[in-house]
């Protein structure tokens, strides 16, 4: 019989064991710091039927959702019942979000604070660094009628508690203000919402191709289009400015006060954006985050359309090319396909998937040690309880120990140690025995030393703090 190649399909990210703890320990620090900030862990199911998935999207979208093909029970059911719905994997968590605090509602406390950390599925063209299946990462605030902005000041005060514990070099949240941008271009004659979308998604695209490039997409798209009431030769005015204001950058927090009032007078959207945008400026400040992580970048726009006020993106300050690691934004109304009640909210995600993937890439992250400390050699098989028994010792005291059941030469047992990435390897022959020692090797250090069997626990916990303190 021809084997069948062991293969998995593009756009799936599979890891080796020392990978994946390293993968698993920036999920860890993610969920401690949500945690620490008073957010509380939910999860939703993979599948959801496709018309709740689909309400608020469709179009593009749509093209890159796996719908499920039903087997067995459910395929039966489906030939009795025409009209069961067709399910689908959730393409994010932002709607199956929606759908859970619609479903929800009366029994969540509201401000409702919730994590989620799962995995989402898009059919992605298969290309570099792009995912099918991925983790993402998400908190959001959802309030009931209303929900202050001062919530979207504490979003950048976790996303810098997480980046700050994650190590992974100079960061900066970037800001900026929906409304004070949908205000500004109304004040140069784009009032149309439709228009204005359009100039926020190109807008979005600066840091990609550049001001030039920006300036003639919305030179052939303004000028082309005759929803803009003033006419072709007002465009190329409005687009200059446009290009003006999305170039405003402050790292300065009064700087950044005095680049917004600068802006002049504008309509009621407009001022409602400055006012909300230094004040979570400000309050960021408050929060606890230094100026020199979080800056003014009148570009952020986010293309999504839900977007409502404050917008965020996270960069690496000497990895440009990474691009935005985190980001996200306040909404107005999280579940108006669901329920009459307005629940509006501000959240971000961080795609762990992608952000671990480029920062390996870029060689900002190694390869972890093993979650084993020690391994047990097995020196007489007649000694194993007395392996056991050591091992459980340990166990008992913290320390995580794997014993060699089936004996094989020393030389082996060290080996396997040290592919396994297991730092200590304890000998426990019948000299040491008879002495009422061990002996441990250090393959970190590559040094060995004896140390009592009553002194072992202490000694291997003073080895492994040292080690946890340097990180």
């Amino acid at each position: 019989m021809a084997l069948t190649p062991a293969r998995t399909m593009p756009g799936v990210l599979e890891l080796l064991p020392l990978d994946q703890i390293a993968f698993q320990r920036m999920l860890d620090v993610i969920r401690r710091n949500y945690e620490r900030f008073g957010f509380l862990p939910i999860e939703t199911p993979v599948i959801e039927y496709s018309d709740v998935l689909l309400t608020k999207t469709g179009g593009e979208t749509e093209r890159q959702v796996y719908f499920v093909q039903s087997t067995g029970a459910l395929n039966a059911a489906a030939k009795d019942d025409e009209g069961m719905p067709e399910l689908a994997l959730r393409f994010d968590l932002t709607v199956p979000l929606a759908r859970y605090v619609a479903e929800h509602e009366r029994d969540l406390s509201f401000p409702f604070r919730r994590y989620q950390m799962q995995k989402v599925y898009r059919g992605e063209r298969a290309q570099r660094g792009r995912f099918r299946e991925f983790y993402q990462c998400d908190i959001d605030v959802i309030g009931k009628d209303a929900l202050s902005v001062r919530y979207d000041a504490e979003i950048p005060a976790v996303i810098y508690s997480v980046f700050r514990e994650l190590n992974i070099g100079a960061f900066t949240i970037q800001l900026n203000n929906r409304k004070l941008m949908r205000g500004y271009f109304e004040s140069l004659g784009i009032v149309d919402g439709e228009q204005q979308m359009l100039v926020l998604r190109e807008v979005d695209k600066i840091d990609k191709i550049g001001a030039d490039g920006v300036k003639e997409k919305l030179r052939l798209q303004l000028s082309l289009d005759s929803r803009f009431e003033h006419g072709s030769q007002v465009s190329e005015d409005a687009i200059r400015k446009i290009l003006d204001f999305v170039q405003i950058r402050s790292n300065s927090l009064q700087d950044a006060f005095d680049k917004l009032d600068a802006l002049g007078v504008g309509p009621e959207a407009m001022e409602q954006g400055r006012h909300e945008l230094k004040e979570v400026l400000g309050l960021i400040h408050a929060f606890g985050v230094p100026e020199t992580h979080y800056a003014l970048n009148l570009s952020i726009a986010r293309g999504l359309d839900y977007y409502t006020g404050t917008v965020y993106e996270t960069t690496l300050n000497d990895h440009p090319q990474i691009g935005s690691i985190c980001s996200g934004g306040r909404y107005e109304n999280l579940a108006s396909q669901y329920t009459k009640s307005q629940l509006p909210g501000v959240g971000i995600s961080i795609g762990l998937t992608r952000l671990y993937w480029q920062l390996r890439d870029a060689g900002l992250i190694n390869t972890a040690t093993s979650t084993v400390d020690v391994l047990v050699t097995q020196m007489d098989a007649a000694q194993l309880p007395a392996y056991l028994a050591l091992a459980g010792e340990l166990r008992v005291a913290g320390i995580a120990t794997e014993v060699v059941l089936e004996g094989s030469k020393l030389g082996k047992q060290f080996k396997y140690a040290d592919r396994a990435g297991i730092r200590f390897v304890i000998v426990l022959g019948e000299d040491e025995i008879a002495k009422g020692v061990v002996t441990v090797k250090d393959l970190r250090r590559e040094d060995q030393f004896e140390v009592a069997r009553s002194e072992l626990i202490k000694t291997l916990r003073v080895e492994l703090e040292q080690a946890a303190a340097m990180g």
